[in-house]
């Protein structure tokens, strides 16, 4: 899976620990996402999905390998 959080925080001038305390998770947790070593949650998804106004698989997409 791939994604695009980096830049949707971006968009949204966000820091990592901006988007962390917006969602409830560690800047660290925010930082293994955006390098594709952490698969949030479904909760943390949908949170995530909130923050930036958009749905789930707009910032993430499947590759082929999954």
């Amino acid at each position: 899976m791939r994604n695009s959080i980096k830049v949707e925080r971006a968009i949204l001038s966000l820091t990592q620990d901006d988007l962390a305390k917006k969602i409830g998770v560690s800047r660290q947790t925010i930082n293994s996402i955006e390098a594709n070593r952490y698969v949030p949650s479904t909760v943390l998804s949908l949170r995530l999905s909130e923050v930036f106004g958009k749905p789930v698989n707009d910032f993430f997409k499947l590759t082929e390998e999954d």
